[in-house]
């Protein structure tokens, strides 16, 4: 089962760093970061079947393939900022962290224009029908 590895990953990556911490502190901001790599790695092995059954579920619904792509996008980079923050609070960089976040929901605003222009359009579309 997928969750028993990633659950063992972590759990090695955090013994080994937590035994570096005290003789090589720098090594063990690599082992935590290595560690964190290959988590995500896994997770996106797993992860890249539910993709195909997305583009399955666009094509049946008519919806714009590139809707899909950007919301894909979005979800990814909500992910990936939560992650990396995450680890930039472990290792004391709160501030950091916080401009990461920001700077993420920031690139989401962003990729969320395309969307909402197609739901104003469809709107007013519906509305004219009426």
């Amino acid at each position: 089962m997928p969750i028993f590895q990633l659950i063992g990953i972590a759990f090695v990556t955090a013994v080994t760093a937590l035994l570096l911490k005290s003789t090589r502190p720098e090594l063990a901001f690599a082992v935590t970061v290595a560690g964190c790599i290959i988590l995500l790695l896994v997770i996106l092995d797993l992860v890249k079947d539910s993709f195909s059954v997305l583009g399955d579920i666009a094509e049946g619904t008519d919806i714009d393939a590139s809707l899909i792509k950007t919301l894909l996008k979005m979800i990814g980079i909500g992910y990936l900022v939560e992650f990396s923050a995450g680890l930039l609070n472990d290792f004391g960089q709160n501030s950091l962290a916080d401009k990461l976040i920001f700077a993420g929901k920031l690139v989401v605003l962003v990729l969320a224009v395309p969307i909402l222009e197609s739901v104003l359009t469809l709107i007013s579309s519906l509305i004219k029908l009426i």
